[in-house]
């Protein structure tokens, strides 16, 4: 019995032009929101500064895309449907240099292939506006403005298989609405209004970086700070604008995260492995930030013709890329305390890097307002009526890192410099009491808590969590400030690797070296690890380098090493902090006050648990009715 039918092979030959565009369609044109996305890029190349977006049912039966852009001229109108025409590239060099968020020519052929697509444009130069739609060959005159209208109807009309995979209206609704809502974020000087089955759903008016972002993040946007740093000049500078959240008001999902490079919405390894690393030593458990982060670059440093649907991109220089990511938003993050400077709230901002030209100098910082006006919005008492002796303050911490020497078999660099003094609290002006935004200590609470007094109201600082910190900080700048000591193996570690792997270890000899590494290629496939870290003697290195090395392949650099020995960190500092249960005087307290505000990523212990908190008086006089 026969199970199967033998068939003659076909000749080879050209492929309809149709199913030519319905394969294309397949991979850029995935579900209504993937149209959402092509024709509102095509608009904003355009110059568009009002946007409407029109869904029934989803987007399914039919969209609508308005815009008051430029305009397509009547005669060119044909073009624009045909595959793989455009007005954007004409040469390998504009393609490798590409700053339009389209350029494939792509879009409106793949959607006329699996839908009915109606276009009408009219530019300033014409009478009037004109039509064409998929079953014409010549436009038509038409009403209309300045502007383009695509009107696409019955998505996957002409493929009813690929229908069956779509989802509910709803969901499909959720999908444009995310779409419209990324474009809108990375594009704010642009009105974006989406319509659904005839009603407004959602609106962003042209406005600041600072605005849009409130809109799209809405009461989350409050727990995020502004980041502005650039480095490099002309063909080499990069630039990092945006937000980034709080390590306290980090989500269980990553559904607020918005990369953005030279404009175009990215989900990238490298950059999400970067911003990772930046929070990697704040973050609490399976924690995801909260970031709006711009990347501006020379666009012949990257490439954005590596993915159908275009969200993916590869650099040139991915080594470079993420130290300046990871830098930026670490150093960033690690000011939010440092800098002695508080908001109305109590909260402790970030001073950006203020250039000129600066895109987002309208915002206002919270360290760009007087005193006098922060004092003004939450009025403080005029002193703080109580008296302590402040003259011994600054043995305290360093008694206890003293200890921790023996432990780091010398790795410690010099001893950590004393504590400054801080003035008496009565005696002290405005301005010097600005200086401790954590202010003076009153007293322990069950032997866990600080209680202290600063303008803002009343704060209170969880010891343990707040000294680990300290002593954690302290031995990692300890460390930094030295070269790192190696340790030399009586047994060198034999490793098999592959053939790739082999290829890594060449191209990174230097990078291994500066981490502490004596490698030897024994043979194509095997080495010996003759040499590690001093910190990392004890820690078994086979994954660790394995993982080592994917890192530098993928990302150009690896923080395997550091992440293994901030580990051993993070355990001797935790074991030397003061304990729950142990009482302070005045003084110690105190001198706990005074490291913290000298300390980077001070908000948060090594294991991500915010270290202190603010009640202001305005939320202690509601907790108490008071004026009401």
């Amino acid at each position: 019995m026969e199970t199967g039918t033998s068939q003659s092979p076909r000749a080879i030959q050209l492929l309809p032009n149709l199913l030519i565009s319905q394969i294309a369609a397949g991979e850029v044109i995935e579900r209504p929101a993937a149209v959402v996305k092509e024709l509102l890029e095509n608009a904003i190349d355009a110059g568009a500064t009002k946007i409407e977006v029109r869904l029934e049912n989803g987007g399914i039966k039919r969209i609508a895309i308005t815009d008051n852009g430029r305009g397509i001229p009547h005669d060119q109108m044909p073009l624009a449907l045909a595959r793989h025409a455009t007005s954007k590239i004409a040469s390998l060099y504009d393609l490798e240099h590409v700053s339009t968020l389209g350029f494939r020519g792509e879009a409106l052929a793949s959607i006329a292939a699996v839908a009915d697509l109606t276009l009408r444009s009219k530019t300033a130069n014409e009478p009037h506006a004109w039509q064409l739609s998929d079953a014409s060959d010549t436009p038509s005159p038409a009403s209309g403005t300045q502007g383009t209208t695509v009107e696409v109807h019955e998505l996957y009309a002409n493929t009813p298989a690929r229908r069956k995979f779509l989802k509910s209206e709803q969901t499909e609704y959720g999908h444009c609405a995310e779409a419209v809502e990324r474009i809108a974020l990375g594009n704010p000087g642009i009105q974006f209004t989406l319509f659904h089955n005839g009603r407004v759903t959602a609106r962003y008016l042209a406005d600041n970086p600072s605005q849009r972002g409130k809109e799209v993040l809405k009461e989350v946007f409050d727990t995020t700070i502004p980041i502005d740093l650039e480095l490099g000049e002309g063909n080499d500078r990069l630039s990092l604008k945006g937000f980034i959240g709080l390590p306290t008001a980090s989500r269980s999902r990553g559904d607020m995260q918005y990369f953005y490079v030279n404009g175009r919405f990215t989900r990238d390894r490298l950059l999400g492995h970067a911003v990772r690393a930046a929070y990697e030593d704040v973050l609490h458990g399976n924690r995801f930030p909260v970031y709006i982060l711009y990347l501006d670059i020379d666009p012949a440093r990257v490439d954005v013709n590596v993915h159908p649907s275009k969200i993916e991109v590869r650099f040139r220089d991915n080594r470079s890329i993420h130290q300046f990511i990871q830098q930026a938003i670490s150093r960033t993050l690690a000011q939010t305390l440092a800098n002695g400077n508080t908001d109305s709230d109590g909260m402790m901002p970030v001073t950006p890097t203020v250039l000129a030209g600066n895109a987002f100098s309208d915002m206002e910082s919270p360290s760009a307002i007087p005193a006098s006006q922060k004092w003004q919005r939450n009025p403080p008492s005029t002193s703080f009526r109580f008296e302590q002796k402040t003259a011994p303050y600054g043995m305290f911490v360093q008694n206890i890192l003293k200890q921790v020497d023996e432990e780091m078999d010398g790795q410690t660099a010099e001893p950590i410099p004393p504590v400054r003094q801080p003035v008496q609290p009565d005696n002290a002006t405005p301005a010097e009491e600005d200086a401790f935004p954590l202010g003076f200590a009153l007293a322990q609470l069950h032997d866990i808590y600080i209680l202290a007094q600063n303008r803002q109201g009343l704060v209170l600082v969880d010891m343990h969590a707040a000294h680990e910190r300290i002593v954690y900080e302290q031995l990692k700048t300890a460390l930094d400030n030295k070269q790192v000591a190696t340790q030399s193996l009586l047994i060198p570690i034999s490793l098999k690797i592959s053939s790739s792997e082999a290829g890594i270890i060449q191209e990174n000899e230097t990078v291994l070296k500066e981490l502490g590494f004596d490698i030897s290629l024994l043979t194509p496939t095997n080495i010996a690890i003759r040499s590690v870290p001093a910190l990392l003697k004890q820690t078994d290195m086979t994954e660790a380098f394995h993982q080592m090395l994917q890192d530098l392949d993928a990302f150009g650099t690896s923080k395997v090493a550091e992440e293994k020995r901030n580990e051993q960190l993070a355990t001797i500092a935790c074991h030397h902090a003061v304990r729950a249960n142990r009482s302070l005087t005045i003084i110690e307290m105190n001198a706990l006050l005074r490291q913290m505000e000298q300390t980077e990523r001070a908000g948060q212990c090594n294991h991500g648990r915010p270290t202190w908190t603010q009640l202001t008086m305005a939320e202690l006089d509601a907790l108490f009715m008071r004026g009401q």
